[in-house]
């Protein structure tokens, strides 16, 4: 029997959400070779599922993840006028 580990993380920036989303969407994307089977949605909020066979790979990914998000939201705030 194979044990399976997910997560969903939910993440509403106001007026910054879609930009965001764009921005981490993309890495997705382009990352097919992922050992975590990863959902990125949007719909006023973005919404994060990501779900493995591996407690540590999960970890990781959202890890990432969620510093992504960070750095998004930090580079918008960054350029503020």
């Amino acid at each position: 029997m194979t044990l399976s580990f997910s997560a969903k993380i939910i993440v509403d920036a106001k007026d910054k959400t879609k930009a965001i989303f764009d921005s981490i969407n993309t890495d997705n994307e382009f990352y097919p070779e992922n050992p975590v089977k990863t959902k990125i949605d949007f719909d006023e909020k973005i919404v994060i599922s990501a779900e493995s066979e591996h407690l540590t790979h999960l970890r990781a990914n959202l890890n990432s993840t969620l510093r992504l998000i960070q750095a998004s939201h930090d580079s918008i705030e960054s350029v503020k006028i």
